[in-house]
């Protein structure tokens, strides 16, 4: 994820919204009218990349939708279309208001899947401050998906951890871990508003150093948005994640929920060898 940050100051924003040919350039891209794509996504697809290479920059205000829609050729209502998908993508912030209009969003944080790293370690890479807001912290029985995850009997007692977790202040993810108490006994009497991989490292001597994980899409219900900052129905990504010591031992069993208008979850692959 890009490093820059992930606040934008309060509106309203200073300075009157620029013309489309002074930031956009003297001529318009062209556009596809014929079948097999929309012109509402031509224009996301352009405003994007241009928010990608940093041609519009996190804080930028855009021209209006009138200016925009006229040096584009099209109506209010299909470029409405694309500003509102960009929107939903986290890319761009719409205000409204005397002194309203439609913002690049600061980028978002890059959360890399292909190593194992804490969150923490991950935000201090990107020059952000880590926090945690621990909600609760108990001790309970395995059912049967944890138990078969962290390979323990169904009933065995389990640490369970949720944790909103902060970048420079602001909520990021959800956290819902557990881990078996047998082998962290005492757990939850340390503190657990910083990073659990180097309290377990460092109390007992078990660090994650790999991981199954899998993604799924699913939106906020109310407490996820309570918890977040964000609306009702607002896309989260839901990362489920076994975690195993070198020696194969499972340590931690997590359901972590993203914020999709803050976080982009990267993963490298390669190509599979011609023989296993």
């Amino acid at each position: 994820m890009s490093d820059a940050g992930l606040s934008m100051p309060s509106p309203p924003w200073p300075g009157p919204a620029p013309a489309a040919s002074q930031i956009l350039g003297p001529a318009p891209p062209p556009i596809n009218r014929g079948p097999g794509t929309t012109v509402h996504a031509q224009i996301e697809d352009w405003l994007a990349e241009l928010i990608s290479v940093g041609r519009l920059a996190p804080g930028d205000r855009m021209p209006t939708e009138q200016d925009l829609a006229a040096w584009l050729g099209v109506s209010r209502m299909t470029l409405r279309h694309a500003l509102a998908n960009l929107a939903r993508r986290g890319l761009v912030i719409r205000t409204v208001g005397r002194r309203g209009g439609t913002f690049v969003a600061e980028s978002k944080l890059e959360q890399d899947l292909t190593t194992l790293a804490s969150f923490s370690e991950q935000l201090r890479r990107h020059g952000m401050v880590a926090g945690a807001r621990v909600l609760s912290a108990t001790e309970r029985q395995a059912g049967p998906v944890a138990a078969a995850a962290l390979d323990v009997p169904e009933g065995a007692a389990l640490y369970e951890v949720r944790r909103v977790r902060l970048g420079d202040g602001r909520p990021l993810a959800l956290e819902h871990s557990l881990f078996p108490a047998a082998v962290f006994p005492g757990m939850l009497g340390c503190r657990l508003d910083g990073s659990l991989y180097e309290l377990l490292e460092a109390n007992y001597g078990q660090r994650p150093c790999r991981a199954k994980e899998s993604l799924e899409p699913v939106t906020a219900g109310v407490r996820e948005a309570e918890a977040l900052e964000v609306k009702e129905g607002a896309a989260l990504m839901l990362v489920e994640r076994t975690a195993y010591t070198d020696e194969g031992t499972p340590v931690e069993f997590a359901r972590d929920l993203f914020r999709g208008d803050r976080t982009r979850l990267v993963m490298w692959t390669s190509e599979l060898p011609a023989r296993l």
